[in-house]
């Protein structure tokens, strides 16, 4: 494992492409699989071929988003103030701010889990879940929401803190180890452990589970980091007002970013929903098959962010330019080949979740209308 002085030399001296595969591609492969077990639960309700269960399970999407605004608001804003720390040499204000945003992210998701408990069937109501639907999207909400809240955050906030400070690579194990483990926990819970009927329950306690041991992974993880700048000590909580208006002024924008897609998931099952249970099958399928471009984009942006975030703070602009630069050079590469296979293979991708005609008939349908926005 790396030690912090030889994390330098990622962010200073590296060429760009070698530093930002060094930093993006851990995170984009965590990422994959963080899209995988997401996309577990729905393939493997989804052979049981019953609409109703996939339509439950897909209410939970923009409930589920709401989790990573905060991940993002103290993981984002936070970790990248921490590279821009560590880039200037500070590193004791590094260990107060890795601290401060360790303990308000738990503060934070305590209290999202106590309100979705308690306003749980209005909140669904809302998304357009109907008598049919109701009793799968609660079971689905109550593990990994109200029960799986804090450890699901906090793995998020963790794995960023790791990833701002050149652990990439734990951070992306971290991720992937807890997708690998759903993958495996579903099938388990689903079909072995509940009997029929219970499926969706059966998913939520296995993805409620794989959160919380990604959660204890980076815990450990950051613990045995002795030298390192991140502390989730309480003695060092405390940190400046400008440290706080700084986590702020980057988190708030990452969070209100998954707040806007939030918003359109929140409208688009609405008005779905008026048409019956079966289009919102297929949409939530969609809303899903379609992360796997986004996932990528998002661990790219990831690796980025503390490279450019190192150099702003360090004063090497040009560096970090070329590293903005060169991302987005990446990300319209895969941009433009994403849509290419998604609008051949739609119908093929719709297949895979689920075998009923209606539902991969109108899922093929979004799905060809909602790659058009990848680049």
């Amino acid at each position: 494992m790396k030690t912090r002085e030889d994390n330098r030399e990622i962010f200073e001296t590296w060429p760009i492409p070698k530093a930002l595969a060094e930093l993006a591609l851990p995170m984009i492969f965590g990422q994959l699989i963080i899209l995988i077990y997401n996309l577990a639960d729905t393939f493997y309700i989804g052979r049981t071929n019953n609409p109703l269960m996939v339509a439950g399970v897909s209410l939970l999407l923009p409930v589920f988003n709401i989790s990573i605004t905060f991940a993002n608001l103290f993981g984002v804003g936070g970790g990248t103030l921490i590279s821009r720390l560590m880039g200037a040499g500070r590193n004791n204000e590094a260990k107060s701010v890795s601290s401060f945003c360790f303990y308000m992210t738990i503060l934070t998701a305590g209290i999202y889990s106590g309100l979705v408990y308690i306003f749980m069937r209005s909140i669904l109501n809302l998304l357009g879940a109907s008598p049919d639907t109701m009793i799968f999207a609660e079971q689905y909400t109550f593990c990994v929401i109200v029960i799986g809240a804090i450890p699901t955050i906090l793995g998020m906030t963790l794995a960023n803190f790791l990833r701002s400070t050149g652990y990439a690579k734990q951070a992306g194990f971290g991720v992937s180890m807890g997708g690998i483990i759903n993958i495996f926990l579903d099938p388990l819970f689903m079909f072995v452990l509940l009997p029929s009927g219970y499926e969706v329950l059966g998913a939520g306690i296995a993805t409620m589970l794989s959160n919380l041991i990604i959660c204890v992974y980076f815990l450990i993880v950051i613990y045995r980091l002795k030298n390192s700048i991140l502390s989730l000590a309480v003695k060092n909580f405390r940190t400046s007002v400008q440290n706080i208006k700084s986590i702020f002024y980057v988190g708030v924008p990452a969070a209100i970013a998954v707040t806007l897609f939030d918003v359109t998931y929140i409208i688009i099952d609405k008005l779905i929903s008026l048409y019956g249970d079966i289009p919102l099958a297929a949409v939530g399928i969609v809303l899903k098959a379609e992360r796997l471009p986004l996932n990528v984009g998002i661990g790219l942006c990831m690796g980025m962010m503390p490279l450019a975030a190192y150099n702003y703070s360090s004063g090497n602009f040009k560096r970090m330019r070329e590293a903005v630069n060169f991302s987005r050079l990446v990300g319209l590469v895969i941009g433009f080949v994403s849509v290419a296979l998604y609008e051949i293979f739609a119908a093929d991708i719709m297949k895979i979740f689920i075998e009923d005609s209606q539902t991969v008939e109108l899922g093929t349908q979004f799905l060809r209308a909602r790659t058009l926005a990848f680049i």
